[in-house]
């Protein structure tokens, strides 16, 4: 393990106004999303539809700092052959890899899920490494309902996350820490916050009895949110207010930034909290966007699979990271939004 060489990645993933584009999804989330545009789900149109957010130049060299990859995509060439992972360097962003097997029913914990995949990570992660990829992420979902999370689904899950972790370390990548408190259910956001802050701390007690090197880490965690179906929705200034309450509480300052999921906000919804959060500074980490819907969406829908709408879905592409790398320095506002 080469701290320095971790430290560095991991800085260079947080930096000042920039944040990370998750184009991770597996095949059978992305032909949801292109049945919803209606693009057949092949392996021609799944390149091509990252390769034009890939070669948004604007986009990716002013707000991106590094993509997430699907195991297919790191090894794709674009349409003129150059590996996929080539142009994402050529625009001075950084490729990583999604390397878990998905969250699946945890034995005897009916409701909850433990994420898979550590069976051959250190072979898979050597191999990426050869790849191009400099970062990997894992993602630990932990839903919140009647009765549940249980303290057993939380720390397996949390340990999964330590192992995972410090076998990137060990192969020289800088390891995304996902733990997702997923915003499904009725809960209100004080039940968040519960939630959040219990896995949270269950999360640094393994990482740390794991000998993670902190500094070489990045987290990805969600925001505290309201669930979707509560009738009374947080503003962003309480979603801002109870987040940096519950980071403050629970994340040691070694950790050199924290880059949210969007968990199912809205596009705006998404940018808007972010920027939120980032009026409450200075915070001592780095405070960004790890987003995935939240920045496909709309050039998703611009492009709707034809080749003449291209310019179209990368000027949608740009928008959205613009906006999000505005949230990320606190300069967002609802005008500059609407002006854009």
């Amino acid at each position: 393990m080469n701290h320095d060489h971790l430290a560095k990645i991991a800085a260079a993933m947080v930096a000042h106004g920039k944040g990370i584009l998750a184009a991770d999804e597996s095949a059978g989330t992305i032909k949801k999303r292109f049945d919803a545009i209606g693009v057949a789900n092949t392996e021609t149109n799944r390149r091509d539809y990252r390769e034009f957010m890939f070669r948004t130049n604007e986009a990716m060299r002013k707000y991106i700092s590094g993509v997430i990859l699907f195991d297919e995509t790191i090894r794709q060439t674009a349409r003129d052959n150059t590996p996929l992972v080539k142009i994402i360097e050529a625009a001075g962003a950084l490729p990583g890899i999604k390397v878990d097997a998905g969250a699946k029913p945890m034995a005897l914990r009916p409701g909850e899920t433990l994420t898979e995949g550590l069976d051959g990570l250190s072979q898979r992660l050597e191999d990426y490494f050869k790849l191009g990829a400099r970062f990997a992420k894992w993602r630990a979902v932990i839903d919140i309902g009647n009765g549940i999370p249980t303290g057993a689904c939380i720390r397996a899950n949390a340990h999964a996350l330590a192992r995972y972790a410090a076998a990137c370390q060990a192969a020289n990548i800088v390891p995304i820490v996902e733990p997702e408190v997923l915003m499904d259910g009725a809960h209100d956001i004080a039940r968040c916050y519960e939630v959040s802050q219990a896995v949270l701390t269950a999360v640094f007690a393994e990482l740390y009895e794991a000998g993670i090197f902190l500094e070489g880490t990045v987290l990805k965690p969600n925001m505290v949110v309201s669930g979707k179906k509560c009738p009374q929705q947080a503003k962003p200034e309480q979603v801002a207010q109870q987040t940096v309450r519950l980071f403050k509480n629970c994340v040691p300052l070694a950790v050199p930034g924290i880059a949210f999921l969007s968990g199912g906000q809205s596009d705006v919804e998404a940018t808007a909290n972010l920027d939120a959060i980032n009026r409450l500074g200075p915070l001592p980490w780095t405070i960004t966007f790890s987003y995935g819907r939240a920045l496909q969406a709309a050039p998703q829908m611009a492009w709707s699979g034809e080749e003449r709408n291209i310019a179209a879905a990368q000027k949608a592409f740009l928008h959205r990271a613009k906006m999000n790398g505005l949230a990320a320095t606190g300069s967002w506002t609802a005008a500059v939004e609407a002006a854009a």
